[in-house]
């Protein structure tokens, strides 16, 4: 006799009973989301920055495609109407921007020499005025607020209403500033010509810091707040003085705000052109001509369109191989201070 065939193991596919006894259907797996969907989601953020590439493509970008198209062209008065039916002039502009021994070479070079001497001095006083204010209104006292804010008065104030005071202070006869220095304090002799001769470089740069310094001052204050005051605590207890403790301290604590901070003040210093315009109008004294208003006089003065768009492409050449340079050395002075 064959032994009967066992039966097959039954097989229990109903799903745990829920809470409450009820057996329940089976779930459903969750399944990941479509391909599409994810797409979507990923690219939402490119779609909101497309409007405001969009506009700094039409109002910075393509001003200076069309500039750098203008610097090889013959560019004057007489194709105004239409700029580009004018003769195509290669690499000329350049070479006359170029060309130190003529006369325009030359006084392009003097613009760039005194542009170099201004900007050097402004940031410098910018940064040291605005680094010591802030240093000391670090500490609580009474009326730190208040000071804070007159500090930044000179930020706040329109750039063409500040400058167009100063013009009206800086007059021979009726000038505040000569009041105050020889009539108040008795110092010189006759009263100084500021916005003419040599003194319109002191002018121009005495306008410059006092509006820019403030920026200094905020950016300061900023970093001072994520220095712990541990340290400052620590070094008093082990002797250090304050100006051990702004040396060892603050200022290495400081060091990539004020990179930043350094390379941001000159970019703004070396472009300036509302400063020395509404102070001087449209020529400015050979001791305060900025590069900036140099460029603007080959322009719209001289109407040489196509030299003066040629200066301003090798103005940006410049500030892009130094603002290159500027954070190539910082970046590696940084690596090597973390190593």
């Amino acid at each position: 006799m064959t032994p009967p065939t066992p039966a097959p193991l039954a097989v229990d596919t109903a799903q745990p009973p829920e809470r409450g006894g009820r057996a329940g259907p089976p779930k459903a797996r969750r399944r990941s989301p479509r391909a599409p969907g994810r797409i979507r989601k990923a690219g939402l953020p490119y779609l909101l920055l497309l409007p405001a590439l969009a506009l700094e493509l039409l109002i910075h970008l393509l001003p200076m495609v069309i500039g750098a198209v203008m610097s090889f062209k013959t560019l004057t008065q007489f194709f105004i109407r239409d700029w580009t039916s004018a003769p195509w002039a290669g690499l000329d502009n350049y070479r006359i921007s170029v060309d130190f021994s003529a006369p325009v070479g030359k006084d392009l070079l003097d613009s760039f020499v005194t542009t170099c001497l201004f900007t050097v001095a402004s940031v410098t006083l910018c940064w040291l005025l605005g680094t010591t204010a802030a240093v000391f209104t670090q500490d609580a006292f009474r009326g730190r607020g208040l000071l804070r804010a007159v500090f930044l008065v000179p930020y706040a104030l329109p750039v063409y209403a500040a400058v167009i005071t100063w013009a009206f202070m800086f007059q021979r006869d009726n000038g505040l500033v000569n009041h105050v220095l020889h009539d108040q304090l008795g110092l010189g002799g006759d009263r100084a010509f500021w916005l003419i001769g040599d003194n319109s470089f002191y002018a121009l740069l005495t306008v410059s810091v006092w509006k820019g310094w403030p920026f200094a001052f905020l950016v300061v204050t900023a970093g001072l707040q994520n220095i712990p005051q541990e340290l400052y605590e620590a070094a008093a207890i082990d002797g250090a003085g304050m100006w051990q403790r702004i040396r060892r301290i603050t200022l290495p604590s400081l060091r990539p705000v004020n990179q930043v901070l350094v390379l941001v003040l000159f970019l703004w210093t070396f472009n300036d052109f509302n400063t020395p315009y509404v102070l001087f109008g449209r020529s400015a004294p050979k001791s305060a001509d900025l590069i900036s208003l140099h460029i603007y006089q080959s322009s719209f003065v001289t109407w040489n369109f196509g030299t003066g768009a040629a200066m301003s492409v090798l103005l940006l050449l410049f500030l892009l191989v130094v603002t290159a340079g500027y954070l190539l050395l910082t970046s590696r002075g940084r690596k090597s201070a973390d190593a």
